[in-house]
């Protein structure tokens, strides 16, 4: 267990971690290229170096130096291996998919927590180019056998990006064309650096095509993530001001600015760049009067990972907020709409679960309690805004899961007893 104080203002300026999204799909697509690769500013907690572990097993050398690793490319992967994802829905979604195009027999597994994901959201589609992938009850252990792949349409009925991802990862190594098309854009990190690799790719509207294609390894500078920077973004709204340096702003993921602007947080985008096909800025956040909100099912996509912390600021905000849509938080490392509802209640809040988001009722000032992370990354990292936030604090307990995306969030927070 963890003690936050309360505090009356946050400030300062932070350099964040890498781009958990980007890290991820550098190091999986450079393994599986032609060449070296040297990748900088990566995210190195747990679940990236499950990727690592993962890629290592089927055949790619991977030196890791801090947040700098160097990789050179197996395009043939080894045959039967047991790939251990750990607890990164990313790693082992990803990764059935680029296994099933590699005609080679594999097993993926991982801890207790992403062994209760579903998994045939990932296997059916799949199933439709010809991909031999059988799941265990719908769940990991996911077992992928050889087969020969053909393009297809695959429609999918849920904005995902880590099921558009495995679609186009097998897609890369089947025969002919393969569409993808989804009800709403969801984040595009897998098609940017696919296109930067070489690939045959095409991007039209909600849909992409991709064709058979042999992928050229990339250096890759990652930008810093926004889902990391978003709790100090959040802190600077509440508490003060906070200026977050070198943050990712690709469109697929900036929601949680709509959702600002939405609640009438003040903030400016600073120095904007281009680094490695991904757009890049200085976000400058202060204190902010905030308002109720509505967001809905075509709001989600780009800020899923940030809803329990919008959830969070609409109960400091003035009036009701609604949050529909969603129902894609029931099955991430935790059913995040119940643990966000239990969190914001926990700590002096108003949260209705719904079956696919909440309603909250804003009260402005929260007292603090107790939050349970529930092994949640980002309930934990929700809780500790919300706590620094609140008249008078509290605990968090089993805070160490932050390792999984954000190893030393507690230290850039200044939380000493960590």
């Amino acid at each position: 267990m963890l003690s936050i104080g309360a505090r009356d203002i946050f400030e300062g300026e932070f350099e964040l971690p890498g781009d958990k999204s980007i890290t991820h799909r550098a190091i999986m697509l450079n393994s599986g290229a032609d060449g070296e690769a040297t990748i900088t500013n990566a995210l190195m907690g747990e679940d990236c170096v499950s990727t690592c572990r993962c890629m290592r097993s089927l055949g790619a050398n991977i030196e890791v130096d801090g947040t700098t690793l160097r990789v050179s490319g197996t395009p043939r992967f080894r045959r039967g291996t047991e790939l251990n994802c750990g607890n990164s829905g990313t790693t082992i979604r990803l990764l059935t998919g680029f296994v099933a195009g590699k005609g080679v027999d594999a097993k993926l597994y991982g801890d207790d927590s992403l062994s209760s994901r579903p998994m045939n959201r990932v296997a059916e589609p799949l199933a439709l180019l010809g991909a031999n992938v059988q799941t265990t009850d719908g769940r990991a252990p996911v077992y992928v056998y050889p087969s020969e792949l053909r393009g297809a349409r695959v429609e999918l009925k849920i904005a995902s990006a880590q099921v558009k991802s495995a679609v186009l990862l097998a897609g890369i190594s089947a025969e002919g064309e393969t569409v993808v098309s989804q009800p709403v854009r969801s984040r595009d990190h897998t098609e940017r650096m696919l296109a930067a690799m070489g690939a045959d790719i095409c991007v039209d509207g909600n849909s992409v095509k991709v064709k058979k294609s042999t992928l050229t390894a990339v250096d890759v500078c990652v930008p810093s993530d926004i889902s990391s920077a978003a709790y100090f973004m959040a802190l600077g709204a509440l508490k003060g001001k906070t200026l977050c340096k070198n943050v990712g702003i690709n469109p697929t993921r900036t929601g949680i600015l709509t959702a600002f602007d939405k609640l009438g947080v003040q903030y400016s985008l600073l120095n904007k760049r281009v680094s490695g096909g991904e757009e890049t800025a200085d976000i400058l956040v202060q204190r902010s009067d905030m308002q109720g909100i509505t967001l809905t099912a075509e709001d989600v996509p780009a800020m899923i990972d940030e809803l329990p912390l919008v959830a969070l600021l609409c109960a400091f905000a003035d009036g009701e907020s609604r949050i529909t849509g969603a129902k894609e938080l029931r099955v991430k490392e935790s059913d995040r709409v119940k643990t966000t509802a239990e969190l914001i209640r926990n700590i002096g809040g108003e949260c209705e679960e719904l079956p696919d988001g909440f309603i909250i009722r804003g009260k402005k000032k929260l007292t603090g309690g107790i939050v349970n992370s529930y092994l949640d990354h980002r309930i934990a990292m929700t809780g500790a805004v919300g706590l620094i936030a609140s008249e008078k604090g509290g605990d968090i307990v089993d805070p160490d899961c932050c390792a999984i995306s954000f190893p030393d969030f507690f230290d850039k927070l200044g939380v000493k007893s960590y």
